[in-house]
């Protein structure tokens, strides 16, 4: 039997990652919170999107759990990647609102069932397809700190803002100036490292 503790040590580390992924989009223009910056086209209510998606199936379906919720951006006949951004018609309050609610289900779904208890991940290969909760939730937790560190990067290039919550940058001490004076540095260092190749 697993301690209540290992459920509080998993939740408190999938919360935080929650937390840090929907704080990005604070103080955003819906032309920003939607703008793709990267090549690939990551943007900030895209990841939202697909984490509230990517909770329902692995902390819902998984464990003959469906939250009702309609996803229709992942159903087979969906355009590729249609989990990774918002239509006009999907406003960036009820892509939150539907984050929340995914929260509330997987919580539910680690509260009722044992760590330990088997569930089968609808899309992936049926001879790999058996998890255990304690997998898909550290799974989860992993998906969502990857994408929380994606949405720093694209929420620093929007901005600058950096961190994991108002409050809480997790940079080491300096101002605009200072990291000017770093990055060039660096930049200094890389021609440098390059030249001797």
């Amino acid at each position: 039997m697993t301690s209540p503790d290992a459920k509080a040590d998993l939740h408190f580390y999938l919360q935080s990652a929650r937390d840090a992924l929907l704080w990005k989009l604070v103080g955003l223009s819906e032309y920003d919170a939607r703008r793709p910056l990267t090549p690939t086209g990551t943007n900030l209510l895209g990841l939202v999107k697909h984490t509230a998606s990517i909770e329902l199936g692995y902390l819902g379906d998984t464990f003959g759990r469906p939250s009702g919720e309609a996803q229709p951006w992942v159903e087979p006949d969906a355009e590729p990647n249609a989990d990774m951004w918002a239509t006009p018609d999907e406003s960036r309050e009820q892509i939150v609102a539907l984050y929340h609610r995914a929260w509330a289900h997987a919580d539910a779904t680690i509260e009722a069932l044992a760590l330990d208890t088997v569930g089968r991940v609808p899309w992936w290969p049926s001879h790999r397809a058996e998890v255990t909760l304690h997998h898909a939730v550290i799974r989860v937790i992993a998906d969502t700190h990857r994408h929380a560190g994606h949405a720093d990067i694209v929420r620093e290039l929007l901005d600058g803002a950096v961190g994991m919550g108002e409050g809480n940058d997790s940079m080491a001490p300096g101002g605009p100036a200072y990291w000017e004076k770093h990055r060039d540095r660096l930049e200094h260092v890389a021609r440098e490292a390059d030249g001797k190749a």
